[in-house]
């Protein structure tokens, strides 16, 4: 079934590292709260009537919403959409906008589910990176949530930081052990272009990061989360059984997704979309949209289009299916190129970078290493 993504892009300040879309001013935040709305209004057929099984506020910082912008969402949502009684409702939320007033509203607007960036429980490591908050609000944040009601969390850290040792990147995830967290997501640090990072990096003022550290902290991560019966269901994602995220799964597993806001991306199996990363000019090309028209030059104008050839939608396959636990089952590549597929694959089964399960070929912890370039040498 479906999701429902919506970029809220607005945060308090830029952490150091991010590269994804926002703004740090808010003036405009009610009026991108309308744009929004107005999108789904002529946009919702895109998922052809299907019923949500996910819906998931990305950012930014989509915890910066009040409880009026959030009723105003839902209700068009559900004006336009029908949503599975048991669908995943994810909010990410920073620790500094944890609080029980704001745990209230949430969970009284129909959201299930919080996606905490933490990052680090290091006070030194969140200096670094220039989070809004601290490890002791970092911890206290996730006992609130629990205490209200929400089961279901997942939690950001990052390795790899020139001030994460392997002792500190141990504690971070010890702390999430203690915590009983269900689901993580941890990623490597990188220099992503135009961040203050990639500025501070060039200009000799922090240092490069170290690959080897990376590796060596992301093969120390493997083998703690399955000493702690979490399962490794994706690169970067692991989860209690029973906790896998739902939206997140269905991008892996090549599920149709509409994305809403400026920089959104959606995907219905055939073709991609990807909306303007500009916020004014976002709200510019919604406000001079007639939700009547019968024209989709206006609508057009708000995002660019690849229509996926079959080489590019193998491509897809193989680059999605290798992140996750299910691997690539062969079954589902194009008759045309599934010797070429099982040619080239061989050489990583016999180095035990790939193991075969029947029809599907999956990556080992030593192959997840060098996943990228596993892919890049299966692609057509």
């Amino acid at each position: 079934m479906p999701g429902l993504y919506i970029h809220i892009p607005f945060c308090k300040q830029a952490c150091h590292y991010c590269n994804f879309h926002f703004s740090t001013s808010l003036r405009y935040k009610e009026t991108m709260i309308d744009a929004i709305i107005k999108e789904i209004d002529f946009r919702h057929d895109y998922l052809l009537k299907e019923p949500l099984s996910s819906i998931y506020f990305g950012g930014g910082t989509p915890s910066l919403l009040d409880e009026n912008d959030l009723e105003k969402i839902f209700e068009k949502i559900h004006q336009h959409f029908s949503i599975t009684t048991d669908a995943e409702i994810t909010l990410e939320a920073n620790p500094d906008d944890i609080n029980s007033k704001n745990l209230k509203t949430w969970a009284k607007t129909g959201i299930n589910r919080l996606s905490i960036g933490v990052q680090s429980f290091a006070d030194e490591d969140l200096l670094y990176m220039n989070r809004a908050h601290n490890a002791k609000e970092a911890k206290i944040c996730i006992q609130m949530a629990q205490d209200a009601g929400f089961s279901k969390l997942t939690v950001d850290l990052i390795y790899g930081s020139p001030t994460t040792s392997d002792i500190t990147w141990q504690k971070n995830v010890n702390t999430l052990f203690e915590l009983k967290i269900p689901h993580l997501s941890c990623y490597a640090l990188t220099i992503e272009p135009k961040t203050a990072l990639e500025y501070k990096v060039r200009k000799q003022k922090s240092p490069p990061v170290d690959e080897e550290q990376s590796a060596r902290q992301y093969e120390l991560l493997m083998d703690w989360m399955k000493e702690n019966n979490y399962i490794h269901y994706e690169t970067s994602n692991f989860a209690k059984e029973g906790f896998f995220a739902k939206h997140n799964s269905s991008y892996w597993l090549g599920a149709s997704y509409l994305g809403l806001g400026p920089s959104a991306h959606s995907y219905n199996g055939f073709s991609r979309q990807w909306n303007v990363a500009n916020n004014a000019h976002y709200i510019k090309i919604i406000k001079n949209i007639n939700t009547n028209t019968t024209s989709n030059t206006k609508i057009e104008s708000l995002y660019e289009k690849e229509v996926l050839s079959k080489q590019d939608q193998y491509n897809e396959l193989i680059m999605t299916g290798l992140r996750t636990i299910w691997g690539i089952d062969s079954t589902r590549i194009p008759v045309k190129y599934r010797a070429q597929f099982k040619k080239n694959i061989q050489q990583f089964v016999n180095t035990n970078h790939v193991f075969v399960s029947k029809t599907k070929y999956i990556l080992t912890n030593k192959g997840r290493l060098i996943s990228d370039f596993i892919s890049s040498q299966l692609f057509i």
